[in-house]
């Protein structure tokens, strides 16, 4: 929706919140038909600072915040992890950063990453959220980080200082949502044996893109035409299910959340699942997830060769046919994956 001034949108945001005190930016954005960046330029003096888009010089130095909580999501899924931004580098090009840690593990896909602002916005009971906002050309939020109890506050100031953009204006864009090829939603009869039997020599989880890419094939249509005992699809509901036996077992899984400029990893047990409504949340003390079961079209379980074994995953995806959340059990490269994880799965 366009709004004829900044002014305008401000009053219909404040009364949107005054309507829903609980409201967060991302709803209100969705209610009012803007960006979330736009919502957030509206404090722009006033607890907001627009920083320089140095990103390879400026996320390594977040370990200096010590402990954050790093946030990822997308339209249905927030994914959320509290530990040490450390080991922050970039291959590729710089196209590509990785933060490989135990607690922060993070994929980063910086052609998507345009605008950083850093925010000290109320959240409620005389508290103030500390955070750092990254958003993609068209003003969509694509990753944050907040401070902590325990984060070292004057060493974000020192950052915001350093990295303060020398023009605090607010920025009309008007950029368009990125194009992807998802690929065809189905194969050619001569065409199925070839995937199959490609599907069946794969070496590696992340050779499954380029057998996509080969193929020109959806990730969905895929699924479709595995080999025979590779995918399964599941009912919806059967995620929560394997969350609370996974916690109750104690199965230390993976959990991936992906938008289109950013991929978190969750890597342990979960302990505090709490279905409520639609949602499925984790709520651990160093992790949370939430998850929207309204937004979820399909449900599978995949089973993908590698050298070390079959590796099974659980993979949601929107009624587009968009990934939003996967699962594995833990497993690092040379390790065949988890017979507790497997059996869990097997019972689904």
């Amino acid at each position: 929706m366009t709004y004829n001034t900044s002014t305008e949108l401000a009053e219909k945001y404040q009364a949107l919140k005054q309507l829903e005190p609980g409201l967060r930016i991302y709803d209100a954005a969705q209610r009012l038909e803007v960006s979330e960046m736009e919502l957030l330029q509206l404090q722009l003096g006033n607890g907001v600072i627009r920083l320089r888009d140095n990103f390879m010089e400026m996320l390594p130095e977040v370990k200096t915040f010590g402990t954050v909580m790093a946030l990822t999501r997308n339209h249905w899924v927030v994914h959320e992890r509290k530990g040490v931004y450390d080991n922050v580098s970039f291959v590729h090009g710089g196209s590509v950063g990785l933060a490989v840690n135990p607690d922060i593990d993070l994929r980063l896909f910086m052609n998507r990453w345009k605008y950083a602002f850093a925010a000290a916005i109320p959240g409620g009971k005389d508290r103030i959220l500390y955070s750092l906002q990254f958003f993609n050309p068209a003003g969509e939020a694509i990753h944050k980080i907040y401070l902590t109890d325990t984060s070292d506050r004057d060493a974000y100031e020192t950052f915001v200082a350093k990295y303060t953009h020398s023009e605090q204006v607010t920025l009309d864009f008007k950029a368009a949502p990125l194009e992807v090829n998802p690929g065809r939603n189905s194969l050619n009869p001569d065409e199925i044996a070839a995937f199959q039997e490609h599907w069946i020599r794969l070496q590696d989880t992340h050779d499954f893109f380029p057998l996509l890419k080969k193929f020109n094939i959806s990730r969905t249509a895929a699924l479709r035409f595995a080999p025979e005992g590779y995918t399964r699809q599941i009912e919806i509901g059967k995620i929560s299910t394997m969350l609370e036996q996974a916690a109750a077992q104690q199965v230390p899984i993976m959990v991936f959340v992906e938008n289109e400029a950013c991929i978190q990893i969750h890597t342990g047990e979960v302990h505090k699942i709490l279905p409520l409504n639609s949602w499925i949340n984790v709520m651990d003390p160093l992790f949370n997830l939430h998850l929207n079961l309204d937004g979820v079209g399909e449900a599978w379980i995949t089973r993908k060769p590698t050298v070390d074994g079959v590796v099974t995953g659980v993979e949601l995806f929107d009624r587009g046919g968009k990934l939003l959340v996967y699962f594995f059990g833990k497993r690092k490269p040379g390790l065949p994956e988890l017979e507790t994880w497997r059996s869990l799965v097997d019972a689904l």
